[in-house]
């Protein structure tokens, strides 16, 4: 069966993932080219504070305020959060698999090791009672899994919202707080998601960290954002982000009193945010709200049209899900494999697509280090070897939800 709509499919791809961005988002970046600063500076000040404000919004001096600080990309964010957090040779990180590999590696950076924790059933979401089995068993001087795995102190974990949709993060708390870990949001898929009971995701755990890669729901190219509301932590993420420096010296050559004098207290990161890549995110933050509902308006149109069919399965989903990906599943009727369906929707209908995610103990590092196998994680790879991700990208057409859904419905006959 032939699609009936006007898209020319050898003149025009639908992208997997394709930013929005307008003339707004060009003067900003040409205001900061002209301005004669680039780096970090006042630009990237402002973006801190806008951002931090945005998700602190409705807080009324219930909880400590919150604090944000920029970096040149969420793994930068997550690698600072763990160093604040103490983490290093000894310790155990735990995560789930079914994430991209920034989420584990930075924890390898410093020297700890790494337990994957499953998804729970028909979800992307790390699964609460494995979560608390293996804390059990490292807490016990045990490995991490029946059959092996690493040991060590359990130190901190790092629950990852997948697809816009959220983790259940007072119950990761609890059980942290029980365990005296430190938690460390991965909210890379999470803005705006806001809690059910209040506050957007990123902002209960100690640390949140966000991502502004070209494909997020806000977008930088590169960077990302940290968020914290204690004061140690953010002091000592604030010093390793630039060289281990004891004080701010972006204005070291501007200003009435700037001061070419600085001194080195610890061996840092040059993880910084510069201004030009500031003001792009400042224009993508005053219109983020918009974007979501862009997205959240493809979504509904993709629910709608295979939610009663028994080829797919949809995404989970709630009134607080930030849609930023769109992960459908292939059923047990679908007559072809989640691979194939996606060969055919290139070749055949020229629509990118993409897997979220190839789960990280399946990865040969993980598994050489480890040991681990595929079935001892089972809902993850049974997630993941079902899905796939269909373009969700803010600006898409009627034409182009109409084809993309005509186009997978006919690969899967």
């Amino acid at each position: 069966m032939k699609i009936a709509y006007t898209l020319n499919i050898m003149k025009e791809r639908i992208p997997f993932g394709r930013p929005f961005i307008d003339a707004e988002e060009e003067h900003a970046v040409v205001r900061v080219l002209r301005s004669g600063w680039l780096t970090t500076g006042t630009e990237t000040l402002c973006f801190e504070q806008e951002f931090a404000a945005f998700l602190d919004a409705g807080n009324d001096g219930i909880q400590q305020p919150l604090r944000a600080l920029a970096v040149n990309s969420a793994t930068s964010g997550l690698h600072l959060a763990l160093e604040a957090a103490g983490v290093g040779p000894g310790d155990v990180v735990l995560v789930p698999s079914y994430t991209f590999a920034a989420t584990a590696e930075v924890a390898r950076h410093l020297g700890a090791e790494l337990a994957f924790v499953d998804v729970s059933p028909g979800s992307f979401l790390m699964d609460i009672a494995q979560l608390e089995v293996t804390i059990d068993r490292l807490s016990a001087g045990k490995t991490a899994y029946v059959n092996g795995g690493p040991c060590g102190v359990p130190r901190a974990v790092i629950p990852v919202h997948f697809a816009g949709l959220s983790c259940d993060m007072d119950a990761i708390m609890d059980k942290a707080a029980r365990s005296n870990l430190t938690v460390v949001e991965d909210a890379a898929h999470a803005l705006p998601a806001p809690y059910s009971g209040g506050g957007f995701a990123g902002t209960k755990a100690h640390i949140g960290v966000f991502s502004f890669y070209a494909t997020k729901p806000l977008t930088t190219g590169e960077g990302g954002m940290i968020v914290s509301r204690d004061e140690n932590l953010l002091r000592r993420m604030t010093t390793m982000r630039l060289h281990g420096i004891d004080r701010p010296i972006w204005n070291r050559y501007t200003g009435d009193n700037a001061s070419w004098y600085y001194e080195v207290i610890e061996a840092g990161y040059k993880y910084n945010m510069p201004d030009v890549l500031a003001a792009l995110g400042r224009v993508q933050l005053k219109r983020i709200e918009i974007l979501w509902s862009m997205r959240k308006g493809i979504a509904a149109r993709y629910d709608e049209a295979f939610s009663a069919d028994e080829r797919f399965i949809i995404p989970p989903t709630d009134s607080s899900d930030a849609r930023h990906l769109y992960p459908l599943r292939l059923g047990p009727a679908c007559p072809i494999s989640r691979d194939e369906c996606i060969r055919r929707l290139q070749e055949q209908y020229c629509i990118g697509t993409s897997v979220h995610f190839i789960p990280l103990h399946t990865m040969p590092f993980y598994t050489k280090r480890y040991g681990i196998k595929e079935d001892d994680l089972p809902e993850t790879m049974r997630s993941f070897k079902a899905e796939i991700s269909l373009p969700l990208c803010p600006g898409m057409t009627d034409s182009h939800i109409k084809y993309v859904i005509e186009a997978v419905c006919n690969v899967c006959r």
